[in-house]
């Protein structure tokens, strides 16, 4: 990776969580400074005018406390996405937007939806089951970790509890999944040691030169030693008598 892309990747991965935290901060921020509520933006189902929830619902909440419980699992997952799945991250963000919105809109109950969680869901479904599809042990321990942080988010995709937009949760968690079976990432490619590849020789591997057939150490004259042209003294004795 050169020195320009790496700056770019990085910038990404603290770039957007920062930017997303900051906006949802800003606009709770202007609700109070301006004693104004922008619920009138959030997704209604079922209503033309409900559709430009969609894109705004995502930065309108309800609350201080709804707004935090948002903010830490907003930042960690988007971090995840980029740092991990950077090639298709904006891609999940834009479709997976779209898509939840027009389900929860589509099934919504008749009320005001707003909020973050639905990208929450809609992250924390991709990034657990594409981790899974990959089966790169790396990609599978994120899809573990998400699970035991967020495992408990399950069961707010069923109407357990007023108040809360199970259908955004729902929304997010079906697209995340279905943006993980249909959307292609590129995933590290695994390491493979010397011995691991086809052409591998036991002859000639330098480790193991250095043992005999009995597994006995053998100490191999370095390389220096070989090259080197030997230099031959010869002493000369003579009597201390004089001639």
């Amino acid at each position: 990776m050169s020195d320009h892309s790496h700056f770019k990747f990085t910038n990404s991965v603290l770039f957007v969580p920062i930017i997303a935290v900051l906006v949802i901060w800003a606009v709770f921020w202007f609700e109070l400074n301006f004693q104004t509520n922008l619920t009138k933006f959030g997704l209604y189902p079922r209503s033309f005018m409900g559709l430009r929830g969609i894109f705004f619902s995502p930065f309108i909440h309800g609350s201080l406390e709804h707004l935090y419980n948002n903010t830490i699992p907003l930042a960690l997952l988007l971090a995840s996405l980029f740092y991990f799945y950077r090639d298709v991250a904006f891609k999940v963000l834009i479709l997976g937007t779209i898509f939840s919105g027009i389900i929860t809109w589509g099934i919504g109950r008749p009320s005001y939806h707003i909020g973050a969680s639905g990208i929450i869901y809609l992250l924390a479904s991709f990034i657990f089951f594409k981790g899974i599809f990959t089966k790169y042990y790396r990609l599978v321990a994120v899809s573990l970790i998400v699970v035991f942080i967020y495992g408990g988010l399950l069961w707010y995709i069923f109407p357990t509890k007023d108040g809360i937009s199970w259908e955004g949760h729902l929304g997010g968690f079906l697209t995340g999944l279905t943006l993980a079976i249909f959307l292609k990432a590129k995933i590290p490619k695994i390491k493979k040691y010397a011995w691991e590849q086809e052409d591998y020789n036991e002859e000639e591997d330098e480790f193991l030169r250095q043992f005999d057939e009995n597994g006995n150490f053998i100490e191999l004259p370095k390389e220096e030693d070989l090259n080197s042209e030997s230099v031959q003294i010869k002493y000369h004795f003579k009597s201390g008598k004089d001639e």
